[in-house]
C-alpha cells in the first residue's frame, strides 16, 4: 500500500453529512440530539488525520532507514524510479474521485440516497475501467525498461519488481471507491484510521523481511497484501455506515447529470495530467540524465519533504467535505471569509515549515541516511522553494475542486506541464540535479501562483484578485525574511552533527513563531482564528460540564 495514499461508528449516518442547520439541538421523542458544525467535523478530521499521518510517516522513515541500509543505493532508486513510473500511468483514475465526490456534496446534504447509490455504482464502473488501462498501460511500459534505467549494476530480478510494483497500483484500485463516501459525509477521520493501521501493518512485516531476508521481493509482497486488506476493510466499513450501498434497486443517472460529471473529469484529468508531470517526472529525469544514484538521494529528500507536506495536507484534507457543505449551504461572502481565513493559517504552517527544512533538511539526511546521500545547499534551496509554493496554493485547490470550478482553468495544468518538462531537461543539460528542480519552480510561478487564484475570486466570489495578491505578496515578504533572520542566527552555531540540530531546531520553533505573531497578530484573520477558538474551547467546556 502506498504511503502517499490519498492520500468507527457514525451514529447516524443518514444525517451525518446534513450540517446545514449544524450546531443546533434537535430533538427525537424524548432524546436530545447534538448536531456537530463543521467547525467541529474538520477539527475531528483534521487532529485525526494529522496524528494518525504521524504515526504512519515515523514508522514509514524507520523502514525507509532500515531499506537504504540493508538493500543498495541502486534499489533505493529503483523505487523511486517505479513508484514515479506508475503514478504517470495512474492518469487515468485522477479526476474521477474528485469529480464524484463534488457531486455527493448536494445529495448527501439533501440526505438523498437514491442519488448516492447511483453515483457510486457509476463510480465503482468507473474504478473497474480504470484498473484495467492501468495495467495495460503498466505492461506497455516493459520493453523500455532498459532506457528508463541508466547504470543497472548490481540491480536483479528488474522484471518481477516492476511487475510487483504494477500490480499493487491495479489492486489499489479494487473496492476503494466506497471511501469517497465515507470521507463526503465529513467521516474521513474514519477511513484515516483504517489506512493507519494497515500502514503500520505493512512496515512492521517488511522491516522484519529486510533484517531477516534482506530480499526486496517479499518486501513488495507485503505492499500487495496490505493493499488489498486496507481496501476490504474501508468497504466493509463502508457497508455498515451505509447500508443502502447493498440494494440492488439502484436508478442509474439521467444522462445530463452523466453528461456533467464527465466534463468535470475530463477538467480534473487535464489538472492531473499537468500535476502528474510536474511532480513525478523529476526522478525519471534524473535517472535518464544524471543516474540512478541521484534518484536515491532525492528519494531520501522526498521523504522528508513529502511527509511534511502529507502532514500539513492533513489540515486541508480534513476540511475539504465542509467546505463542499459550505458551498451548497451558505452565501458567497460566509466562503470568500472562510477562504481567506484557511489561506492565513495554510501560509504560517507552510512558511514555518519551509524555513525548518532549509535549516535541518542535510543535518537530518546525513544522520539518517549518510553523507554519500547529501545534496548541495543550490539543490536544498529549490526543493525547499518548490515545497513553500506547493503550499502556498494547497487552500486555493481545496477550494476550487470543493466549489467544483475546477473546469475554468483546465488548460493551465497542461502549460504547466509543458514549461516544467521543457526547462527542467534543457537545465538538467548544464547544472544537473539543481536544473530539474529549477524547472518545477520557474512552471509555478509562469501558471499555477496566478492563475488558481484568478479563477476563483472571478469565477466563484465575483470580486477582484488584487486583494488575494496583495495579500500573497505581504506573505512571502514576511516569509522571507523571517527565513534570512533564522538563517543568519543558526549560521552563529558550528558544532557537532547532533548538537547543531537541537540547536537550530530551537531557534526555527522559536524565531519564525515569534516573527510571524508580531507582524500578523493585529490582523482580521488572527482574530477570526482566536475567536473561533475560544467559542470551540468554550462550547466542549460546556458539553465536558
Amino acid at each position: 500500500m502506498s504511503k502517499t495514499y490519498n492520500d468507527n461508528n457514525a451514529g447516524n449516518t443518514g444525517n451525518a453529512g446534513n450540517t446545514s442547520n449544524a450546531g443546533n439541538i434537535s430533538k427525537t421523542g424524548n432524546t436530545a440530539t447534538f448536531t456537530k458544525s463543521r467547525t467541529e467535523y474538520s477539527l475531528r478530521n483534521t487532529s485525526t488525520a494529522m496524528i494518525s499521518k504521524i504515526i504512519a510517516i515515523l514508522m514509514g522513515f524507520l523502514t525507509r532507514v532500515v531499506f537504504t541500509h540493508t538493500l543498495s543505493e541502486s534499489y533505493v532508486g529503483l523505487n523511486g524510479l517505479f513508484s514515479d513510473i506508475l503514478n504517470v500511468l495512474a492518469l487515468s483514475e485522477l479526476g474521477i474521485g474528485t469529480a464524484i465526490t463534488y457531486a455527493l456534496y448536494k445529495p448527501i446534504a439533501q440526505d438523498d440516497h437514491e442519488k448516492q447509490k447511483s453515483l457510486m455504482l457509476l463510480y465503482r464502473k468507473m474504478y473497474f475501467i480504470v484498473a484495467g488501462l492501468v495495467l495495460g498501460a503498466g505492461l506497455c511500459v516493459i520493453p523500455f525498461l532498459g532506457v528508463l534505467i541508466k547504470n543497472q549494476t548490481g540491480l536483479e530480478n528488474v522484471l518481477m519488481i516492476y511487475i510487483l510494483y504494477l500490480a499493487n497500483s491495479v489492486l489499489s484500485y479494487v473496492l476503494v471507491y466506497k471511501r469517497t463516501l465515507i470521507d463526503a459525509h465529513q467521516l474521513s477521520y474514519i477511513s484515516e484510521m483504517h489506512v493507519t493501521f494497515f500502514i503500520l501493518l505493512q512496515d512492521i512485516l517488511q522491516i522484519i523481511i529486510l533484517i531477516t531476508t534482506k530480499n526486496f521481493i517479499l518486501f513488495l509482497a507485503i505492499y500487495i497484501l496490505c493493499t488489498l486488506g486496507n481496501n476490504i476493510s474501508l468497504s466493509r466499513k463502508a457497508d455498515k455506515l451505509y447500508p443502502y450501498l447493498k440494494e440492488k434497486n439502484v436508478t442509474p443517472l439521467e444522462k445530463d447529470e452523466k453528461k456533467s460529471i464527465y466534463k468535470n473529469i475530463r477538467a480534473m484529468l487535464m489538472h492531473k495530467i499537468g500535476d502528474v508531470v510536474v511532480n513525478n517526472t523529476d526522478n525519471i529525469i534524473l535517472s535518464s540524465f544524471v543516474g540512478i544514484v541521484s534518484v536515491g538521494c532525492y528519494s531520501n529528500y522526498y521523504l522528508v519533504v513529502g511527509s511534511i507536506h502529507q502532514v500539513l495536507g492533513q489540515v486541508f484534507r480534513g476540511i475539504t467535505a465542509s467546505v463542499g457543505n459550505l458551498g451548497v449551504t451558505e452565501d458567497k461572502k460566509r466562503v470568500r471569509k472562510i477562504f481567506e481565513t484557511s489561506f492565513f493559517i495554510g501560509q504560517w504552517m507552510y512558511g514555518f515549515a519551509t524555513i525548518c527544512l532549509f535549516e535541518l533538511l542535510n543535518p537530518f539526511v546525513e544522520i539518517s541516511f549518510g553523507r554519500k546521500f547529501l545534496f548541495d545547499m543550490p539543490v536544498v534551496f529549490i526543493i525547499c522553494l518548490n515545497f513553500y509554493l506547493l503550499g502556498m496554493r494547497q487552500v486555493t485547490l481545496v477550494f476550487r475542486d470543493s466549489l467544483g470550478i475546477f473546469w475554468f482553468d483546465r488548460y493551465k495544468s497542461i502549460f504547466n506541464a509543458v514549461i516544467n518538462l521543457f526547462v527542467s531537461i534543457i537545465l538538467v543539460r548544464r547544472f544537473d540535479t539543481v536544473g530539474v528542480f529549477a524547472g518545477t519552480a520557474v512552471s509555478t510561478i509562469l501558471t499555477c501562483i496566478w492563475v488558481e487564484p484568478y479563477i476563483l475570486y472571478h469565477r466563484f466570489f465575483e470580486i477582484h484578485v488584487w486583494q488575494y495578491f496583495k495579500k500573497f505578496a505581504y506573505y512571502m515578504v514576511i516569509m522571507f525574511f523571517t527565513a534570512f533572520v533564522t538563517h543568519k542566527l543558526c549560521a552563529l552555531y558550528a558544532g557537532n552533527l547532533w548538537t547543531t540540530i537541537f540547536v537550530r531546531l530551537a531557534i526555527c520553533v522559536i524565531i519564525p513563531n515569534m516573527l510571524m505573531f508580531i507582524f500578523y497578530h493585529r490582523m482580521e484573520e488572527a482574530g477570526f482564528v482566536i475567536s473561533k477558538a475560544k467559542k470551540f474551547l468554550g462550547r466542549r467546556g460546556d458539553n465536558n460540564g
